[in-house]
């Protein structure tokens, strides 16, 4: 699929500061297979999460994920390439995914870790781009499916980079990469917590999310606490499915 063919943009409203409403239709298909129960007399709200942000000059970078009050529906990447003015789906969404933590290793090489929910976390993976975000690859950790997620990343080239894997209460691996993310190679194993001590934060030191429950959004601020700038804010609730 083409790239352009995935694009869904989204336009900040003219007054300042107005929320964006991420677009959900509700297709009849999508209410079978998740086994969604919605009626007009008893909907379904459909809910968007912002796990973390990531800036690279003026393209601001979300991940995330739709769901219910129940059931994951979709991971989401979303992309500004005018500091937050206006957004756009740069890969199309991935169905009953949940995507985590960002890193830019420079203004080419991004990653975005993930993970199906159905819905224990499962057959976690990692998302690539090469052209500064405007296109993803999907590269999974393992050729079998196994239950876990990805509890953290760090790429110290485009080449090379490490992740520790959770595939329960008590155990831990370390995988590494010398292909860019293209696989993965165990390393270690453990049944205590590892950390990667280079491994980013959800949110880069600058730029955070903030859900607001004020204005039931979340905001997309930059600068420090307590004297940040909203640059862009998204309706947690976008809709109802009936």
């Amino acid at each position: 699929m083409k790239a352009a063919a995935a694009l869904l943009i989204f336009a900040l409203a003219l007054r300042a500061q107005a929320p964006v409403r991420v677009e959900y239709a509700c297709p009849p298909e999508d209410l079978e297979s998740f086994g969604l129960a919605c009626s007009a007399e008893d909907p379904c709200s459909v809910f968007l999460e912002i796990s973390s942000v990531q800036a690279l000059g003026a393209r601001l970078f979300l991940a995330g994920n739709l769901h219910t009050a129940a059931t994951t529906l979709y991971g989401i990447v979303l992309m500004s390439e005018d500091a937050g003015k206006t957004w756009t789906e740069p890969h199309p969404r991935l169905r009953s995914a949940s995507l985590d933590q960002i890193q830019f290793l420079d203004f080419e090489h991004g990653w975005i870790s993930g993970q199906i929910v159905e819905p224990l976390p499962k057959d976690p993976f990692v998302l690539l781009t090469t052209d500064g975000g405007r296109t993803w690859r999907l590269s999974p950790l393992f050729e079998e499916s196994r239950f876990g997620s990805i509890a953290q990343f760090w790429f110290d080239s485009p080449n090379t980079g490490e992740l520790v894997f959770q595939g329960g209460v008590a155990r831990y691996e370390l995988f590494e990469t010398m292909t860019g993310g293209g696989n993965w190679s165990p390393k270690e194993t453990s049944t205590k917590p590892m950390r990667l001590s280079k491994a980013p934060s959800k949110t880069d030191a600058s730029w955070r999310v903030r859900a607001d429950a004020s204005t039931k959004t979340y905001k997309i601020e930059r600068g420090a606490v307590g004297n940040a700038e909203t640059v862009a804010s998204f309706l947690i609730r976008i809709g109802d499915c009936k």
